[in-house]
């Protein structure tokens, strides 16, 4: 659902990355001196952050695509990217001052060992956050796709059941990971669009479950859901405001 060319990910969830990038940096209180890695990168919108705060020889960044690998490699000079998935992540234990999942967790194959694997190469009393979008609550950038989707398919499955995606999950995954202190809270981004065309077309490229819906359906029905989900939009331009759960937990080791 990932093997995508970079710029096709920019355009449909890479703008809400951007906005996101800073404030998970925040909440994990990544700052000069450390180092740190970034988890499920993508195409390398949160390792940006990363190297603007650090450095890139002091950065790393993971994930299992190919063609995002090779975009945040050329992209970011410098920075150790391998093609890794979290649950194995190529890396020492306490590599890292802190480890970073921005909009990951939802697609690990198992969660709570890919944020075990970020606490292993984490140092002792380091920080592993993560965040990933508010599904169940309704609050993210995919919500009025799906809600047109489930308009025309009940069946619909949208994301709601998503590792992480209900209020608590997440937190509880970081603990059972074996992660201390965990604190959860709420991360905003929001996204202006000048055209519909400017948020229906990045649909079409296949990314995630929105995009491989939007594949399997004949030309007929993928017309009726760009109609349903422009009547659900506000007229152009309109603003996408979107909520992530994030959390900041701690490494323990004797």
């Amino acid at each position: 659902m990932f093997d995508v060319p970079a710029e096709a990910y920019d355009r449909f969830m890479g703008v809400y990355s951007a906005t996101l990038a800073s404030q998970l940096a925040d909440l994990a209180g990544v700052h000069p001196g450390q180092r740190a890695l970034d988890v499920g990168c993508g195409t390398g919108t949160l390792t940006a952050e990363l190297v603007a705060r650090l450095g890139s020889d002091a950065v790393a960044a993971v994930d299992p695509s190919e063609s995002f690998v090779v975009a945040t490699r050329e992209r970011h000079p410098g920075v150790d990217v391998r093609q890794s998935a979290a649950e194995a992540l190529p890396f020492q234990d306490a590599s890292f001052d802190a480890a970073l999942a921005q909009l990951v967790v939802h697609f690990m194959a198992d969660p709570v060992a890919g944020l075990r694997e970020m606490a292993r190469v984490t140092r002792r009393d380091g920080v592993v956050a993560a965040c990933v979008w508010d599904h169940a609550g309704g609050r993210t950038p995919l919500s009025v796709f799906w809600q047109a989707a489930r308009e025309l398919d009940e069946n619909a499955d949208g994301e709601s059941e998503l590792a992480g995606a209900r209020a608590g999950h997440l937190a509880e995954l970081s603990g059972e990971a074996g992660l201390h202190d965990v604190e959860e809270s709420e991360l905003v981004a929001s996204v202006t669009y000048a055209r519909f065309e400017e948020w229906w077309e990045p649909y079409t490229a296949g990314i995630g479950r929105a995009g491989a819906y939007v594949r399997a359906l004949d030309d007929e029905r993928r017309d009726e859901l760009r109609e349903k989900c422009r009547r659900l939009l506000p007229d152009p331009p309109f603003t996408i405001e979107a909520v992530a759960w994030a959390t900041k937990g701690q490494t323990l080791r004797v």
